[in-house]
């Protein structure tokens, strides 16, 4: 790895060798001048102070935004909310509620599923069918038409 990185730079700088004035002060440039000024060598910036931290920017939540925290099981009362949140904790908060309601959809589904069923057997046993409603219907129906055209 060390060999190809020699090779690399020897073939750059034969490159540059043959390359126009421009290009080749390009490469080095940032360490000679500024803005075309001459410039001392650069100061190593100051440490940041102790005392900064970074601060996430903070969202101030509306009244639905606060029952959502709550139904998350973030928090246990609406005033135990705090003035400004996360964003980070308040999409959290949203992701576990829609997974909660697909729980909720999907115990649904699977109960109205099962209800069906029993009913459909509930009918079976009676000996109705959607065919025997649907005639019927029709028989109902031509006797409506026919004394209607009695009277007619």
């Amino acid at each position: 790895m060390g060999s190809l990185r020699l090779v690399a730079g020897g073939c750059f700088r034969l490159c540059e060798r043959g390359a126009s004035s421009p290009l080749r002060h390009t490469r080095n440039s940032y360490l000679k001048r500024i803005n075309g000024f001459c410039t001392k060598p650069q100061e190593s910036p100051k440490a940041p102070s102790p005392t900064y931290t970074h601060r996430v920017p903070l969202h101030k939540p509306t009244d639905w935004e606060r029952k959502i925290l709550i139904w998350a099981g973030r928090f246990k009362k609406e005033d135990e909310i705090p003035e400004t949140i996360s964003f980070e904790m308040l999409d959290a908060a949203k992701n576990k509620v829609r997974v909660k309601i697909s729980y909720i959809m999907i115990a649904l589904t699977v109960a109205g599923c099962v209800l069906m069923v029993i009913e459909g057997k509930k009918a079976a046993k009676r000996h109705e069918s959607l065919t025997s409603l649907n005639l019927e219907k029709k028989a109902r129906l031509r006797e409506e038409a026919a004394m209607k055209a009695k009277t007619e």
